[in-house]
């Protein structure tokens, strides 16, 4: 268990500092004028996409930490069942077991 909470603080981290590096990305903003196309605008809204699927990964990293501790990592949270541990070795945030991923 304790490989398992130091893997998902490792990827928590390393999230984390996407977030901080998207942040800074996200500073400068093209210009939105009429008739204006800055290319910055894409990257922009690229950047704005890209910080808020880390930040959902990290909430779920920090959701899959709590579980660990209060004994319920690898639990579904839709059908209650047991998590495949190869689905968790690849997703370790994973809230769903795969049968309850793919009907979403």
């Amino acid at each position: 268990m304790v490989d398992l909470r130091e893997r998902l603080q490792q990827e928590l981290n390393e999230t984390l500092a996407e977030i901080e590096r998207l942040e800074e990305r996200l500073e400068r903003k093209g210009d939105y004028g009429l008739g204006n196309g800055d290319h910055a605008i894409y990257e922009w809204e690229m950047c704005l996409a890209l910080k808020q699927r880390a930040e959902n990964k990290a909430r779920s990293l920090e959701v899959a930490m709590r579980k660990t501790e209060e004994g319920d990592y690898g639990t579904c949270e839709v059908c209650g069942g047991q998590i495949d541990p190869a689905r968790l070795a690849i997703l370790p945030h994973t809230k769903r077991c795969i049968t309850c991923a793919q009907k979403r």
